[in-house]
Order: C-alpha cells, then structure tokens, then sequence
C-alpha cells in the first residue's frame, strides 16, 4: 500500500485543556498527519493565541447558528484533499503515539472504507460510564460488513466520528455525510457504506481518551437527538432496532455491579435507563409533539430553530 496521506478535520466550540492536549498529540504521532483543519464556532471562545503560527494548523471560524453534526464536517472534507479523512471531537486525545498508524493498517484491504478508535474513560469517569466504553468499545478488534446484519444488528452500522478515518475517493462517491443532521451523522453513513458492499473497521489497538458523566436530564436529550436520527432515516435504521442493544447494556451493566460487590449502583443505574429510555421513546415520536416540546426535549435546539 502506497503511504497514505491523513488530513485531520476537528470542529469546535470552547475548546478546552483537552483540546490542547490532544493537538499536541497528534504532532507526536509515529505515522505524522499532513494537516489539521479546525472548524471552530464562534471566534470569540477561541484560544487563537496558542496557535499563531503554526503551519500544521488550519483554523476555520462560523457562526453558532451555521453549525450542523453533518453538514459542518462535510464543509470541512471538500477542503482536504488527503487520501484519508480522519476526523476527531475536540475532547478525544489520543492515548499514545501509535493512533494514527494502527488506525490506517484496515485500509489496506481496499473493501474498507471507514475504521473508528476504541474510547477509553477518563479519570474522572464514573463506574457506569467505564462499563459503557467497555461495554462498546472492547478488546478486540473487528471489521464490520453486510453479512454481519444477522448476527450485529444495528452494532454493524457502528461508527463514532469522535475518532474516526475514511477513504475520501469512497467518501465523496458516496455523497459524505447528510448535509443536514440532528445526531448520528457516522452511524448514518457508515450504514450507507456497509448496504453498498463496504466494510467498517473497528480498530481496538487505535485508542483514544473519550467519556462523559452525563445528568440523567442530558441522557434523555441525546437519546431523544438519537431517535430522531433514526426515525429520518429508515433507509438505513428501519430494518434494525435499538432497543434490544440499549437492554443487553443493562443488564451486563447491573451483573458488573453486582459481581464487583457494588449492588448500590444499580438503582441509580435503573433510573439513569429510564431517562435514556423515555427519551429515546419521545424522539420516536417527535413528529406528534408541539415545538415547544421538541426544543425542551432536544439537545441541540439550534437544529430545530433552523429547520
């Protein structure tokens, strides 16, 4: 396989020390990248001062309003003309120096067009959310195709453009991704790569330092967002479901509690699966509820304003 050329595309929005940390790990990378594109909204929050100068660093600022899951990140691959896209959120940080390299080795077969990283919790992770990451993000590395339906189910179409590479040729014959978009905009194209006959890698020794401790008011929002991904797009999410994916957590999460002498967590671990239940169950009827509705129920209002 000729050498590659890796263009990395990260939006923003205040970013912080992370962001910092990971820009400083990517220039230690063993497989160096060509550029870095920073898709940054709104220039006032912008640290600018820590990256005058920079050659490796592209810095691109747009309005709050003009922000899209999306549509931003697809702005942000037609200005890259590298051989790979790899895009990133601006709290991943890489774990080590051998991300970028271990996350190229899957394009060597030629029928892969998209390979994501494995996220690790961070320090001040909680025990639910270490389970979480384990939970989707394991030991093993695995590539994903159109056979593997029956057995995966909707885990098939997984994909996370917190840390994720695709070949920009595949990328742009497939339109990239939906120019318009509440959430879920990998999963949705990853979907559309594995119905064409691409396969997905999911690339376990390419590691990246990602989690959340999210309110249990947050769990509901970004299941909701997640619903209605899947309800605007059947074509990719109607022949597969969720439900049975977001049960199996729950239980394997409950049995970890309970083997690791911990059943006081399992309460909280109940009522946390109710939020991203109700949530997930309001998004699947978000076309019957009022706007007023929708925009206290979404995490990302400015979608809805726009639409």
């Amino acid at each position: 396989m000729d050498r590659l050329k890796v263009d990395v595309i990260i939006p923003t929005h205040k970013p912080e020390e992370k962001f910092y940390n990971l820009i400083q790990m990517l220039k230690k990378q063993t497989y160096p990248v060509s550029r870095i594109l920073i898709i940054n909204t709104e220039k006032k929050w912008f640290p600018s001062y820590r990256y005058e100068g920079d050659q490796e660093i592209e810095i691109y600022h747009i309005r709050k309003e003009d922000f899209d899951h999306g549509g931003t990140r697809d702005k942000a691959a037609s200005m890259c003309d590298g051989d790979i896209l790899l895009f990133m959120t601006q709290d991943a940080v890489p774990s080590d120096i051998y991300l970028v390299e271990e996350l190229l080795k899957p394009f060597k077969r030629e029928d892969v067009a998209a390979a994501y990283a494995r996220q690790l919790p961070a320090q001040d992770c909680s025990l639910m959310e270490r389970y979480t990451r384990a939970f989707n993000y394991g030991p093993m590395s695995r590539r994903k195709k159109k056979s593997d339906l029956s057995k995966l189910g909707i885990k098939t179409y997984f994909c996370s453009n917190v840390c994720a590479a695709y070949r920009r040729d595949v990328y742009k014959k497939m339109g990239g991704f939906e120019k318009k978009t509440i959430f879920n905009e990998d999963m949705i194209f990853a979907g559309k790569l594995i119905q064409a006959g691409y396969s997905v890698a999911y690339v376990a020794e390419a590691k990246v330092i990602h989690s959340h401790n999210y309110t249990n008011r947050e769990l509901f929002q970004r299941n909701f967002d997640l619903a209605v991904s899947q309800v605007d797009h059947p074509e990719i999410f109607g022949r597969v479901k969720s439900e049975k994916e977001g049960i199996r957590l729950v239980r394997q999460t409950a049995g970890y509690f309970w083997h690791m002498h911990k059943p006081w967590l399992i309460p909280d671990l109940m009522i946390k699966s109710a939020y991203k239940y109700m949530g997930y169950r309001k998004g699947r009827k978000y076309k019957k509820l009022s706007k007023k509705k929708i925009l206290k129920y979404t995490m990302n209002p400015s979608y809805w304003t726009k639409k």
